[in-house]
C-alpha cells in the first residue's frame, strides 16, 4: 500500500451505533454514582530513552558497583532531561502498526483483538500520535485533531456574542460560580468570568492564527508549539468545558420546553449524577481534568459544543457494529470530522497520515 506524506487528520464515513451504545448506558445509569463512573483517562506507556553507547572500561565498572545505584542514577538521569525538555501533550508521530507491536506484544485474546483492530486502522492511517493521559485526554485529543485540519475558521468561533457568554450565563445562573478551574491554576485568585472569557478570546485567537497558515505542515508546527505550552493549552480546555456546558444548558431548557431534541441529551439528564445542568457541572464536569474524564454520552455534547463529528476507532469493540463509533450519529453535513483511537473507552490518541490510496 502506498503510504501519504501529507498530515491529515481528517476521518472517514463509517456507520456507528452510537446513539445504541448510549442508550444502553443511560438504561443502566440510574441508580450509579459518580465513584461507579469511570476514574479518567489511563495513559498509554511511552517510549524510553535509548541507552547511551559506553566504552568496555564503563562497562567493567560497573561490574563494581550495585545494581540499585546504577539504577537510580539511570532514574536522575531521565528525570533531570524531562525537567529541561517540554513536555509534550502529543507525542511525535510513530508507525502505527510499529506502535501497535510495541504495546501489545502478547498472545491473550484483548492483544489479539487489539491487533487486529490495529492493523484495521492501518488501511485508513500510517502513523499515531500518543495523547498525555490526564483527565483531560478526549478534550486534548479532539481539540488537537480539529486545529490541525487545513481548514478555516468555523463560523461559531467568529461569533462575536462567543466572549460576552461567561458574563450573561454566570448573571443568568448563580450556581455556575461553583466552576472548578484545573489543575493548573488552583491557588490563583482570578475572576470566574474573567477567567472563561480569557480562555475563550484565547481559543478563538489561536485557532483564528492557525486558520492564517497555508499549508499543512507549517499549521503541524505551530499546533504542536501551542500543545507544549501547559498555560495556554490547558486555558483551551477551560474554554471547551464551557462551551459544553452552555450546549447543554440550551438542551436542557429545550427539552423542558417539550421540543424535540437530540437523543443523548434526554440520556444526559436521565443520569441520577446530572439531572439538571448544575448536576452535570458539579458531578461531570468539574471532575473532568481532575479525578475523571468524559463519559461516553458526555462525548456527544464536545461534539456539540465544536460543532465537530468525533469519529472513534475503539479497538477493544473489533469485529463489532461498535468498532467505528461517531459523535453524533447524525452530524450535520458542514461538520468537520476528526478521528481519533481509543483501546479502553478511557484514554485516546490520535491517527495521522492519511494513506495515499484512501485518499484518493
Amino acid at each position: 500500500m502506498n503510504r501519504g506524506t501529507m498530515p491529515q487528520p481528517g476521518a472517514w464515513p463509517a456507520a456507528s451505533c452510537a446513539e445504541k451504545l448510549v442508550r444502553e448506558a443511560g438504561a443502566a445509569s440510574p441508580g450509579r454514582t459518580r465513584a461507579a463512573a469511570r476514574e479518567g483517562c489511563k495513559a498509554v506507556a511511552g517510549g524510553q530513552p535509548r541507552a547511551a553507547v559506553r566504552c568496555p572500561a564503563e562497562q567493567e565498572e560497573d561490574m563494581y558497583r550495585a545494581e540499585d545505584e546504577i539504577e537510580k542514577e539511570k532514574e536522575l538521569l531521565i528525570h533531570e532531561r524531562e525537567l529541561s525538555e517540554p513536555k509534550l501533550s502529543v507525542a511525535p508521530e510513530m508507525d502505527i502498526m510499529d506502535y501497535c507491536k510495541k504495546e501489545w506484544r502478547g498472545n491473550t485474546q484483548k492483544a489479539t483483538c487489539m491487533k487486529k483492530g490495529y492493523e484495521e486502522v492501518s488501511q485508513k492511517f500510517t502513523s499515531i500520535r500518543r495523547v498525555r493521559g490526564d483527565n483531560y485526554c478526549a478534550l486534548r485529543a479532539t481539540l488537537f485533531q480539529a486545529m490541525s485540519q487545513l481548514a478555516a475558521l468555523p463560523a461559531w468561533l467568529q461569533d462575536p456574542e462567543l466572549t460576552l457568554l461567561p458574563e450573561k450565563l454566570i448573571n443568568k445562573y448563580s450556581w455556575i460560580k461553583q466552576w472548578k478551574l484545573g489543575l493548573k491554576f488552583e491557588g490563583k485568585t482570578e475572576d470566574l468570568v474573567d477567567k472563561i472569557k480569557e480562555s475563550l478570546t484565547l481559543l478563538r485567537k489561536k485557532w483564528a492564527g492557525l486558520a492564517e497558515l497555508r499549508t499543512a505542515e507549517a499549521r503541524q508546527i505551530v499546533c504542536d508549539e501551542l500543545f507544549t505550552n501547559e498555560e495556554e493549552e490547558y486555558s483551551l480546555y477551560e474554554a471547551v468545558k464551557f462551551l459544553m456546558l452552555n450546549r447543554a444548558i440550551e438542551l436542557y431548557d429545550e427539552k423542558e420546553k417539550g421540543k424535540e431534541v437530540p437523543l443523548f441529551s434526554v440520556l444526559l439528564f436521565a443520569r441520577d449524577t446530572s439531572s439538571d445542568p448544575e448536576q452535570l457541572l458539579s458531578n461531570h464536569l468539574n471532575q473532568v481534568g481532575h479525578t475523571g474524564g468524559l463519559e461516553q454520552v458526555e462525548m456527544f455534547l464536545l461534539a456539540y459544543a465544536v460543532h465537530h463529528t468525533i469519529q472513534v476507532y475503539r479497538l477493544s469493540k473489533y469485529n463489532t457494529e461498535e468498532f467505528i463509533t461517531v459523535y453524533p450519529t447524525d452530524p450535520p453535513r458542514d461538520w468537520p470530522v476528526v478521528t481519533l483511537i481509543a483501546e479502553d473507552d478511557r484514554h485516546y490518541n490520535v491517527p495521522v497520515r492519511v494513506c495515499e490510496e484512501t485518499s484518493l
